[in-house]
């Protein structure tokens, strides 16, 4: 445990330095010891701000290719074969790119594996690729599904790359997905979540008052569509024909150029329409505390109207620190399928499930590594200025 971590945390001192289970997440020590023995490899050294709390950010590497379809290799397959049939043409990344909303891209990325027996991986999309809705999943040979690298794996990783709503410039380098990595198959159960919430507090109001969780399989997500004391904004939805985003840019776009804001309807319920992307605010805050992290999922798969947070991870530390820290909010990427869908105030949408670390990482979420997002409101992605709301306030 580090000395920043003693300083914020005192109370927390003996239950973290206690903290170390033979199953669990990785934490940022455990995933620097895969590096220095060779198990996360990488075509150009590995950067120390890759490495966050509970994963390692990925980075495109020097070529892409666009493709007619997305695909999966099946068991034994080899996806360098399968570009053969499916490319359409090979695209030079070593300069500024751009990427076409709706096209299918194959990028093979600077960072491999040779993972020992026992140890698994698990990927998800970041934060701020999830908020400019940029469709991204990780593939590797023989894989079955998306977003999973099975136990052992030993070889190339690939992120498949569809722009949904803004067309986007990349470039060698860029950080679009992140990797979990995952010692044995702990389950999380309904009584860990209960345990973790009355022990530390996972759900907080608007006053930074501590709330009870409503636990079900995880931490149950509802929306907030009535807006906050400070904003009656609830939400932004994308603008179709938008200028093109170059991802290494921060703080850069007018998000007026990109965005509409959506005011508090006085029904407290909107329509989704189909196909537009939404970025909504979750009704309570959440706190991950740092030997858990955490992972967004569907409410209800089975609903299949609309597809909530595209970029699940929660690292330790999130809406968790000092005292001015009283959870953080989760801003869903929201998008509809097929008909409108009417969504109300209130409405469970996702489920929060933590799981356990194998120890507390020595760097957590918020904590001077750069995180972007934390005790956020309704945030926009990093590449945006404020948004000032002068049209409708």
């Amino acid at each position: 445990m580090t000395d920043q971590l003693r300083s914020l945390f005192p109370e927390l001192e003996r239950d973290l330095q206690s903290l170390s289970f033979s199953t669990g997440i990785f934490p940022s020590q455990k995933i620097q010891d895969l590096i220095k023995d060779g198990r996360i490899a990488s075509s150009a050294p590995i950067e120390d701000d890759q490495i966050q709390p509970s994963s390692i950010d990925l980075r495109l590497g020097p070529v892409a290719y666009r493709m007619r379809a997305s695909f999966l290799p099946g068991p034994n397959g080899i996806i360098d074969h399968k570009l053969r049939n499916l490319m359409m043409s090979e695209i030079d990344l070593s300069r500024p790119t751009v990427f076409e909303k709706g096209s299918i891209y194959l990028v093979p990325l600077m960072e491999s594996l040779a993972l020992p027996p026992q140890i698994s991986a698990k990927a998800n999309p970041k934060s701020t690729t999830g908020r400019l809705d940029i469709f991204t999943r990780l593939i590797c040979d023989g894989a079955t599904e998306f977003e999973r690298v099975p136990e052992g794996y030993k070889g190339m990783l690939y992120a498949e790359v569809v722009p949904r709503t803004f067309t986007i410039i990349v470039r060698q380098g860029v950080k679009l997905n992140q990797l979990r990595f995952v010692r044995g198959c702990p389950s999380p159960t309904e009584s860990m979540h209960r345990k973790l919430d009355a022990n530390e507090g996972l759900v907080y109001d608007e006053e930074d008052s501590r709330r009870d969780a409503d636990i079900d399989r995880g931490i149950m997500v509802s929306l907030n569509l009535e807006g906050t004391k400070d904003d009656n904004i609830i939400g932004y939805r994308g603008k179709h024909n938008a200028p093109a985003i170059d991802l290494l840019k921060v703080d850069y776009y007018e998000p007026e150029e990109f965005w509409d804001p959506i005011p508090a309807p006085r029904s407290k319920r909107i329509i989704l329409n189909p196909d537009d992307f939404y970025l909504l605010l979750s009704k309570r805050k959440v706190s991950v505390p740092p030997g858990s992290a955490a992972e967004m999922v569907a409410y209800d798969p089975s609903m299949g109207e609309f597809r909530i947070h595209y970029a699940g991870f929660f690292d330790p530390g999130f809406g968790y620190g000092a005292k001015d820290v009283k959870g953080s909010y989760a801003v869903l990427e929201v998008r509809s399928h097929e008909v409108p869908f009417l969504i109300e105030d209130g409405q469970i949408v996702g489920r929060l499930i933590y799981e356990r670390m194998l120890a507390a990482p020595d760097k957590i979420y918020g904590m001077g590594i750069g995180s972007s997002y934390q005790g956020q409101g309704l945030a926009l992605s990093k590449q945006f200025k404020r948004f000032r709301h002068t049209a409708i306030l």
